[in-house]
């Protein structure tokens, strides 16, 4: 009973340190890099959709580049998912990813998520990989987009 007792007692360690590592992100505030996914999703299908159609209508939808940004954010959803979002709404929101804040309202409130958008969407265009754009969304070049010309 004592030996049970003792393997319950390591493998209850083990799994919480396992769980602490997958949230280190979240505990350790000098980690600057918000979350991202380092692939392509497996099943696009299983995502959240991008907002899109009738719902970029609204109050919410004050200025053109809001609708623009979420428009050229479905034609990259691959991307984005792939891609961080530097106004920390993981930590904020739980979003898992740029592509989380296209999902809902989000982009239409924050700049920094629209610029990172209609970076990504310019870069993607370019030939730019994921890998180098998230490099470039690290530097914030992202910064020099002026959504007033979107």
């Amino acid at each position: 009973m004592k030996n049970f007792l003792s393997r319950r007692w390591i493998l209850g360690l083990v799994i919480t340190a396992a769980t602490a590592a997958s949230y280190a992100q979240w505990a350790n505030p000098a980690d600057d890099v918000p979350s991202y996914h380092p692939s392509a999703p497996l099943k696009v299908g299983l995502l959240p959709p991008i907002l899109s159609g009738a719902q970029l209508t609204g109050s919410n939808f004050q200025y053109p580049w809001q609708q623009h940004v979420y428009q050229d954010a479905a034609k990259i959803g691959n991307v984005i998912y792939q891609l961080p979002c530097n106004c920390r709404c993981d930590r904020a929101l739980g979003h898992t990813s740029l592509r989380s804040c296209f999902e809902g309202m989000h982009g239409t409130e924050c700049s920094t998520c629209a610029k990172e958008g209609f970076y990504a969407f310019a870069q993607t265009k370019l030939g730019k990989t994921p890998t180098q754009i998230r490099a470039a969304i690290a530097r914030h070049e992202y910064e020099s987009i002026d959504l007033e010309k979107q």
